[in-house]
């Protein structure tokens, strides 16, 4: 067999819960970004959602002191009782919540987190809610297990805020969840509390994605706990603690689903790495002045962003309200948002991720992530300038 016929085969075989995976554009253009640079170019990152700095002191010696004593074994598949407790303190402190260390399952970052969720709450042909614009990666985690994305429109006139009146149109016996995401990646909106409330009227159980928590330039962060107590939360450290590649989250869950999510963990992951839960445990103990200063930076870059945008003519309506995303409008200049972004790269050798990667309802925007350094914000703001001035000239 030559290898386009070995291909082809392959291809019949495959499973069609991986047909349906879609590619991960943001991923797809760092690596045509770093390809470039390989080459010698000269790339602003702005497509992945990576805070910028690095992970803290703290952290990373507890996690070197975790290896030193040999802290490299197995660990209960639910997590060490000691970060499941900082992880319920953590909630009860903040939200004034009543979590228990037995609600709580670690996993190796919020992705598995999400596929343990999605598995135990959904069957083959049950349908769970969620925004359009989304999470690129939701559509697919959901089609993995055989269920379907049920995608309900949010507006840039709106902030992209998902509305309950709307969500309620969809509501069937099938619907089985309702999945949200505040502060929202890709488009920063923040659900206030009376928006929380309402969503959580509607009696489906609430999965509620919070990694994004403590990125809220409104004020403070709510947690879906505080208005059901049917609800999964899905958290993990990439984004608060500066510790994307450590690859460590959590689940938060009622008591009477831990152990299908339990069995379904030993399985597919058995448990979380052993000395980065000691990071973890080190990061919850931050303190609340370390966050609110290291937030601070991404507030001034916000503003920064999007009077620039303002300027340049591709500014949503109204600045996003969290998370350290923008999504510029840029309808007027393209319909196909993939091959603008890759337009933008190779022309002004800035890196943005494409709107069509969070589904139909962000087709003519492109994201830009402001978790970059102010000095790299405002060299890859002067390269968008100058490519935008080109195209309308």
């Amino acid at each position: 067999m030559n290898l386009k016929n070995s291909k082809r085969a392959e291809e019949m075989i495959l499973p069609d819960r991986i047909r349906q995976v879609k590619p991960f554009l943001a991923m797809e253009i760092l690596e045509k970004a770093q390809l470039l640079e390989s080459r010698g170019a000269s790339i602003i990152h702005m497509e992945v959602g990576e805070p910028g700095g690095e992970t803290p002191e703290a952290i990373k010696q507890a996690a070197a002191d975790a290896i030193y004593n040999n802290d490299t074994g197995y660990t209960h598949s639910l997590g060490k009782p000691e970060l499941r407790e900082e992880v319920a303190a953590y909630y009860n402190r903040n939200y004034g919540v009543e979590v228990q260390p037995e609600q709580v399952i670690v996993t190796s970052g919020s992705s598995p987190a999400m596929l343990l969720a999605f598995s135990t709450l959904l069957n083959s042909g049950d349908r769970i809610i969620m925004s359009n614009p989304y999470y690129a990666c939701y559509p697919n985690f959901v089609r993995y297990i055989g269920s379907e994305p049920l995608l309900v429109p949010v507006r840039e006139e709106d902030a992209f805020r998902l509305k309950a009146s709307e969500v309620k149109k969809h509501l069937s016996p099938e619907v089985k969840g309702i999945l949200i995401n505040s502060p929202a990646n890709p488009t920063g909106a923040v659900l206030d509390e009376k928006e929380l409330q309402d969503l959580a009227d509607l009696g489906p159980y609430v999965i509620s994605d919070e990694v994004y928590h403590g990125i809220n330039y409104t004020g403070k962060d709510h947690s879906i706990l505080e208005y059901t107590d049917r609800a999964v939360v899905i958290n993990g450290f990439s984004k608060r603690n500066i510790m994307t590649g450590w690859r460590l989250g959590y689940l938060i869950a009622p008591r009477g689903l831990v152990r299908n999510i339990q069995k379904l963990q030993q399985n597919l992951f058995i448990c979380a790495c052993a000395f980065i839960q000691e990071a973890g445990i080190a990061a919850l103990q931050e303190s609340p002045e370390v966050l609110e200063q290291r937030f601070g930076r991404y507030n001034e870059r916000r503003l920064h962003l999007y009077k620039t945008l303002q300027a340049i003519g591709i500014a949503p309506v109204k600045p996003p309200d969290g998370a350290f995303y923008m999504m510029a409008n840029v309808k007027e200049f393209t319909s196909d948002s993939y091959s603008f972004a890759l337009r933008i790269l190779e022309e002004a050798g800035v890196a943005v991720t494409p709107g069509i990667d969070f589904g139909s309802g962000a087709e003519g925007y492109i994201r830009i992530s402001y978790a970059c350094s102010m000095e790299n914000l405002k060299e890859g703001l002067l390269r968008l300038e100058k490519f935008f001035n080109s195209l309308k000239s």
